[in-house]
């Protein structure tokens, strides 16, 4: 099998391929991997059912151990397609502390960080701005 980064691994059934896709996927399709969906107040709101994770985003965790724990983003791995939150950590024998990664797609968005404004022009939204001034 090519090393290279392919698009059309993803369209293969087989879990190796799969794998190997997401691993040698460059940066702009990687951090797609790492999005989560936002929670029903939100989406009407942005236009949008679910967005890229980033640091200074408060998530709830849906599924596992920490079900129902909430926090902040505080770092996002797109190479291991994971998100460490405040809150969610581990305590050592020698008393320090350390953020434990969670898998994106076990999370929601409660509330967003706006502090970029780029990060909210996307095409969808427009559509739908349009629509609205039509009607």
């Amino acid at each position: 099998m090519k090393k290279d980064y392919v698009s059309t691994w993803k369209a293969s059934s087989q879990p190796r391929k799969q794998r190997k896709y997401q691993y040698n996927a460059p940066m702009h399709i990687s951090g797609k991997f790492v999005s989560a969906n936002l929670s029903k107040e939100l989406r009407p709101k942005y236009g949008v059912r679910s967005i890229r994770l980033r640091k200074g985003d408060k998530v709830r965790v849906l599924r596992g151990q920490y079900k129902g724990k909430s926090g902040k983003v505080e770092r996002v791995s797109l190479k291991y397609t994971k998100v460490f939150i405040t809150g969610i950590e581990l305590l050592r024998k020698d008393g320090t502390k350390s953020l434990i990664p969670v898998e994106p797609s076990n999370l929601q968005i409660t509330d967003l960080d706006t502090s970029d404004k780029k990060r909210f022009n996307s095409k969808k939204k427009d559509k739908n701005i349009k629509t609205n001034e039509k009607q």
